[in-house]
Order: structure tokens, then sequence, then C-alpha cells
């Protein structure tokens, strides 16, 4: 399992006393980007020393011991932040065919990495320890069953979503996604959809309620059940009531428009260094040498490029070998057979400040998150190969936005790529879309980290901030959707119009009846 709890405490300190807060953070996702993210705030919170005024009130805010349960120990260890590795490692996703396959192995990931993590030996220890906490930062990907912290420890809870929009966040703090012109994160399809995209999107909805209530929930209260000692509400319950707000890793001016109730904050790009870092020196020379420019191939970290099939990682090469442009190429492996001279492999690089170095003319990318936020943050353009999740949607915006192409994965091939690097390259219009994107994106009064760090705070501050919670949390299906007010302005009429008819049938057919009896008293 690779996954990852962050503590930290927070002084506050005011003009009459001094009161400590501690801060738990739980990202159990076994993967690196989620961490990125995740990491971004919590050392952020850490390295934090600022003053807030409140009312009459002075605040000065420190953050400090922070503690982090993770399988990516830090390269360089920071003040006030503690790792503490953990043991079990998830397998790399397999790419998939279409969005049920995707749903399906995105539930059973949930499942696996919430039940290893809630029964992972640090965590039961965790669990069954004496700590208190003030406030719980927890990351919202499939695993319910860990909103259990937030009752076990009777502290607030912030949710975090790397994932970005979708429907187990928008659930926790009552969001609508009308699936009218919210698209569903495991289809492609836009905010202005034909008839049959709304239709496709409607049922892939409504699959997600039924799939949610009859596989989902019971694995996950099952999980939450197991694993948290002492009389808890049920899960469904803890739900509606247990998280104050939700941190989006999102924005609005890189996807669709789309409604967010007060307790759901876009704070996408978070990780993402406003500041470049400085290259390796090896690395920045092979950039800065490449006069034609360079490509910068990584396809994340859950899909490994060393295990692609060899008739799919010799067409990269076949078409790398021909290009005028030098090759970054993200592989886990110490020997590439057949590298040509203009490619330059490692395992992990410095993805962010890669993307911000002038000579970068196109990201080869799997259409993650996080890479495609981190391309539009820095105006390059991308051709995606999206395996999993979320990655087809992201694509899918990418060639509606022009300013990038999507190459199915069981579509590789030396023509297709070739056309789709060529296309880019040779038409400037890529990168002015990129560009203009950036723009937008950049013009912000605060840096999405600030804001992040600031709601964070708020909610602190505000001892869990409960006026911001939506009535929504407390109505049933019925009621939210206000389908008994429909069933009673639909059903009234039809049963007055009803009783109506039935009076005016039985007029008529007493009429005849009468004028016989009529004639029979004649006789």
């Amino acid at each position: 399992l690779c996954w990852l709890l962050l503590l930290s405490s927070l002084c506050i300190i005011s003009v009459q006393n001094v009161q400590s807060a501690k801060i738990l953070g739980v990202f159990p996702t076994s993967s690196k980007s989620h961490y990125i993210v995740g990491s971004a705030l919590m050392k952020a919170l850490a390295r934090k020393g600022h003053e807030v005024i409140l009312s009459v009130i002075k605040v000065r805010i420190r953050w400090h011991d922070l503690r982090q349960f993770s399988p990516f120990p830090q390269q360089k260890p920071m003040k006030n932040y503690r790792d503490i590795t953990t043991t079990k490692v998830w397998k790399a996703v397999e790419p998939k065919k279409n969005p049920i396959e995707s749903i399906q192995s995105t539930y059973d990931f949930g499942h696996r990495i919430t039940n290893s993590t809630l029964t992972d030996p640090p965590v039961v220890d965790l669990i069954a320890s004496n700590e208190t906490f003030d406030l719980i930062v927890l990351e919202i990907f499939m695993n319910d069953a860990m909103i259990g912290f937030c009752h076990h420890f009777k502290a607030p809870c912030i949710g975090m979503s790397t994932f970005g929009a979708s429907k187990w966040t928008a659930d926790l703090v009552g969001t609508p996604s009308p699936p009218s012109y919210v698209p569903n994160a495991f289809l492609g399809f836009s905010d202005r959809m034909s008839f049959k995209e709304r239709l496709f999107n409607t049922l892939m909805s409504a699959m997600e309620i039924l799939v949610d209530a009859t596989i989902d929930y019971p694995v996950q209260n099952k999980i939450y059940q197991d694993a948290f000692p002492g009389p808890k509400p049920p899960l469904a319950e803890l739900k509606k009531k247990a998280i104050s707000l939700v941190l989006l890793n999102n924005h609005f001016s890189l996807n669709y428009p789309r409604p967010y109730v007060t307790g759901m904050i876009e704070v996408g790009g978070m990780h993402i260094n406003r500041v470049p870092k400085p290259l390796p020196d090896n690395i920045q020379s092979f950039m800065d040498n490449a006069t034609d420019g360079v490509i910068y191939f990584s396809m994340g970290s859950n899909i490994k490029s060393k295990d692609l099939p060899i008739e799919k990682r010799d067409a990269f090469l076949k078409v790398f070998s021909k290009l005028k442009q030098k090759v970054l190429w993200k592989w886990e492996d110490d020997n590439l057979p057949g590298k040509p001279d203009n490619v330059f492999v490692q395992s992990w690089w410095p993805q962010d400040d890669i993307l911000a170095h002038p000579n970068v003319k196109l990201f080869i990318t799997h259409g993650g998150l996080l890479s495609t936020t981190e391309s539009l943050y820095h105006g390059v353009p991308v051709i995606g190969i999206p395996v999993f999740g979320d990655q087809y949607l992201n694509m899918a915006k990418a060639e509606r936005g022009g300013y990038g192409l999507s190459v199915a994965y069981a579509e590789i091939s030396e023509t297709k790529l070739s056309n789709a690097i060529e296309a880019i390259l040779n038409d400037p219009q890529f990168k002015v879309n990129a560009l203009a994107i950036s723009q937008r994106y950049r013009d912000q009064p605060l840096t999405p980290l600030e804001l992040a760090t600031f709601w964070v705070e708020y909610v602190i501050r505000q001892k869990g901030a409960p006026h911001i919670r939506t009535a929504a949390m407390d109505l049933s299906f019925v009621q939210y959707h206000n389908l008994d007010v429909l069933g009673l302005l639909i059903g009234l009429p039809i049963v007055i119009l009803h009783l109506l008819v039935r009076r005016v049938c039985r007029k008529k057919s007493s009429k005849p009846s009468n004028k016989i009896n009529e004639r029979k008293k004649r006789n």
C-alpha cells in the first residue's frame, strides 16, 4: 500500500491565551501524483508563520511538528516534518478498454486501498492511541470508510480531491451535478452535449448511484465498522455530517463551468512551483542545447513505460529517432534497448520544473489531471494517451480546447504517433491556445496554495464552520430532487381530471336511463 498520513500542529497565539491545535492529514492513494498535491499543502502549513487580524483579536499562526506516514520519504528532510514509512505497495494500474471497465477497476482499487490502509499496523496503532486532533484533512478517492477518522477523533474534517470534481466529492457537501451539462468523469463529453450524449451521461450517473448503493457502500461500511472501535453512527449518516469543506484540485479556467456550493473550493494546481526550481546540471545542459526544442514523455506514476508492449515501445523509439527535437523520457529501468542518441531516459523527472523550461515544445502524457494542469500553467501543448479514470475527460477537453491531441492506447503505432507529433509541432495554434489558457489560469487574486491554506485556517478558526453546510445534506433523495412536490403537481391535476371525467361520464350515462323511466311513466 502506498499511502500518506500527515500530522501537523498549529499554535494559535491570541492576545489573551495560547491554544494548540493538531492536524491529521490522510492521503491513502497509491500514486505519487496524489502525494505531491497533499504534501504541498501540508508542507505549506508547516512552513507558515504569519499574522491574521480577526475582529479585535490578533492571531499568530505557527505550524510545526508535521509527521508524514508515506512510502515516499523526503530526500531533503524538512524541519518539523518527520517520515514514518509504510510497507504495502499496490501494483500499477492496467489500461482499461471502456468506461465500464474503468469504473469497475476504480471501485476495486478504492476497496483494496481503503482496507489495506485501515489494517496497516501504524494506522491500527494510531486508531488505538489516545491521540487527539483538532482538524483532519482527508483525501477523498473511493475511501468512504476513512471518514471514520473524523468521528473517531471527534474532529472537523476537510476533504481534499486530487482527482477533481466527481460524484464521491460532490455528495459529501451537497454540490449539484446536473447530468444535462456536467459531464461524467468517466466519459469524454463536453458541457454542451447532444441528446444522445445527455442520455448516456444520465445513464452513467444513474449507474454510479446504483453501484455506490449496492456495491461500494456495503464494502466500505464493513471496512468502517471493522476498523473503528466503539459506538459509531452508520457510515451513510456520517458521510452527510462529517465533512466541513472540500478542497478541489480544479479551476474553472481549465475546465467546464459548473455549480459548487460554498463548501467546495477550487485550488487546482496548488502543487505547482510559481518560481521554478533549478534543474540538475545534466538536465539543464541537455535542454539548453536543444536548439530545435524538447519533447517530454511521461505516463505518470501508475503507468510505467518499461511495461509497454514491445510493439508500442518500438513505435515510440522509431518516431523519436526521426525527430530533430530532443526527448526526455520517463523510463523506469536501467536500460532502454535501441535508445536513439536524442533520447534521455530517467526513472523520475522534476516534471513541473521541466515543463517550465522555454525549450519544451510538447508533453506526451497519460492525461492525468496534475499533468494537464501543469502543462496548461506553463503553456505547453499535449498529446494524451488516456488509460484510466478522468484521463479520457481531460484529453477530450484538450482536443476541444485546441491545445492537444489524443491517441488511443490500443491504437499506438508509428504512424499514429508521428502524425500527432507533427501536427502539434507544425501548427503554432496549439501553442497559442495553450498560452491563452495559461494566461487565464494565472489570473487569480491568490495562488491556489495560499487559498487552500486560508480555508484550512478558516475551518480551524470557525470550529468546523458549520454555517457553510448546505441544507441539502439533510434532505432525502426524494426531497432533494423535489420528487414529492413534482408528484403532487403532476398527480393532483391527474386525479382532479380523472374525477371530473368520471362525473361527466356518470351524468351522460344517467340521462338515457332517466328518459326511459319518463316514457314508462307516461305509458
